[in-house]
């Protein structure tokens, strides 16, 4: 890959890659700085990724890194009191929030398989390479991942 090929894929892949890692982690800036690793990565291993294949090699950067987050700050939080969340009910109908919250009720690589299938549209396929499972983990993974979604949605207190 050239310099003028890299310089393409940022400007390409940059806001999909930072939605993604911000659906992700639930921090902005925890996802700035997994963009920011994922195009290093790729400056690093330029010589090796074809342009073709820059846009899975970058989401297959930031899932990682961003699971490695995850275990990372569970890791440090252990002992901390989690966050008190407002409710949201009848009077409150904001489909965004809800959507989040449930997104947040999976672990991390659940979270991942749900973006990166229904919101990136990736093949399971795709998926698998980048997650580095095969494609039958990825169709029970993500099965589960929507089951837990649907059992959290379906709540009245969740209804909108």
């Amino acid at each position: 890959m050239e310099l003028n090929d890299y310089n393409a894929c940022v400007h390409q892949w940059a806001d999909p890659l930072f939605r993604f890692a911000c659906k992700c982690t639930g921090h902005e800036e925890d996802a700035r700085d997994i963009v920011q690793n994922s195009f290093e990565v790729l400056w690093q291993k330029r010589k090796d990724v074809m342009r073709e294949k820059a846009k899975s090699f970058l989401f297959q950067v930031a899932y990682r890194q961003s699971v490695d987050n995850y275990r990372k700050k569970r890791r440090i939080s252990f002992n901390e009191v989690p966050e008190q969340h407002d409710s949201i009910g009848p009077g409150n109908p904001d489909l965004k929030r809800v959507l989040e919250r449930a997104l947040a009720q999976l672990d991390e690589q659940a979270r991942a398989l749900v973006l990166l299938k229904d919101h990136e549209g990736y093949s399971y396929e795709e998926i698998a390479r980048i997650t580095g499972l095969n494609d039958s983990q990825v169709k029970v993974y993500l099965h589960r991942a929507r089951k837990t979604l649907k059992e959290y949605l379906v709540k009245v207190e969740h209804i909108i």
